[in-house]
């Protein structure tokens, strides 16, 4: 059961929104369209990625002695945040809450000793009395918690999208014909490099990951991972976790960079504002007057535009058989 969590889709707008929404400060996400650790290295300081996957459903997915790479780390779930995942569909939020909640100050020491301000998040009074709350529960009540608390599935669920056709909230992650998707954070905390997948049993630790040394060590780990797929397979989704760009851009006093970054927060506010509404009626409304202006023209001006539409189809089609076709967003229904 999914509980009451729709799902929504895997874009930076949406995850910076959601944060901004919860109260998170100074925070957004970028998409990273390689696995090149210089280009997360250039949006210093990096607090962790989430990297979206196809879920297995023809093996076991939850390890119980040894996870496929790292080794898990039981200890480590008592003095950072991970909660066990509960529930379906939350997947993508409880992996950006495992980045976040493990940023708040208090168990982020660096490997050079000492906490580094950069390396830091203000989370806002209600996440950091959530963090507070249950960090004194194990993982699978941490997973509870988080699955009951009104604030973040009501603005978890506010950027979903609007559909009249089907109720997200009763849909199956293994319905037939669908594929499955699942979440999961990689985030440096105390010196070493972990995994936080609340479908795993606990914490999978990747070694030391000294400061500065995040951007290498976690695309290794992401190529390992991704090689384990069949080649064609190509639908991943990597999401960095940064400081607000436009901090940055102030310090440095770089205006184009500033004025790029503005334009980018508008044009996901327009786009989420977007995904809050259906237009199917509008898009009826609009076919409705175009069949009528069509037949008005008469002498078989209605056929003609029908037979047109379908030879488009049959092109694109073709298109998309040879190669051409374009992606699609990936909803987070993990």
């Amino acid at each position: 059961m999914s509980g009451g969590w729709n799902t929504i889709e895997s874009d930076a707008g949406v995850f910076t929104y959601l944060l901004d929404n919860l109260g998170v400060k100074n925070v957004q996400f970028e998409e990273l369209l390689s696995l090149d650790p210089d280009a997360l290295a250039q949006l210093h300081p990096v607090y962790g990625v989430i990297f979206l996957f196809k879920y297995p459903t023809d093996t076991p997915y939850r390890a119980s002695d040894k996870p496929l790479d790292g080794t898990f780390d039981h200890d480590a779930a008592e003095r950072l945040f991970f909660a066990a995942q509960t529930i379906q569909n939350a997947c993508g939020t409880q992996a950006l809450l495992s980045v976040l909640l493990n940023k708040v100050g208090d168990s982020n020491s660096s490997s050079g000793g000492g906490d580094d301000e950069d390396e830091t998040v203000d989370v806002g009074e209600a996440l950091r009395d959530f963090r507070e709350f249950t960090m004194a529960l194990p993982p699978e009540y941490r997973g509870e918690a988080l699955s009951n608390s009104e604030l973040i599935r009501g603005v978890h669920n506010s950027f979903a999208r609007s559909s009249p056709f089907a109720d997200e909230t009763q849909r199956a992650a293994d319905e037939a014909g669908e594929d499955a998707f699942h979440f999961v954070a990689y985030t440096p905390v105390g010196g070493t490099l972990y995994e936080l997948d609340g479908l795993q049993p606990a914490p999978i630790a990747h070694g030391p990951c000294a400061r500065g040394e995040f951007p290498a060590r976690v695309m290794d780990v992401l190529r390992r991972r991704i090689a384990r797929y069949d080649a064609a397979e190509i639908r991943f989704n990597l999401l960095a976790m940064v400081r607000d760009l436009r901090i940055r851009a102030r310090e440095i006093g770089d205006a184009e960079l500033l004025a790029r970054e503005e334009r980018k927060r508008r044009d996901w506010q327009f786009e989420n504002a977007l995904r809050r509404h259906n237009f199917v009626g509008f898009a009826g409304e609009v076919l409705k007057g175009v069949v009528a202006a069509k037949l008005k023209e008469g002498e078989g001006a209605y056929e003609r535009w029908i037979d047109q539409g379908k030879e488009k189809m049959r092109k694109r089609i073709e298109e998309r058989k040879k190669g051409g076709g374009g992606g699609e967003d990936v909803e987070m229904a993990g």
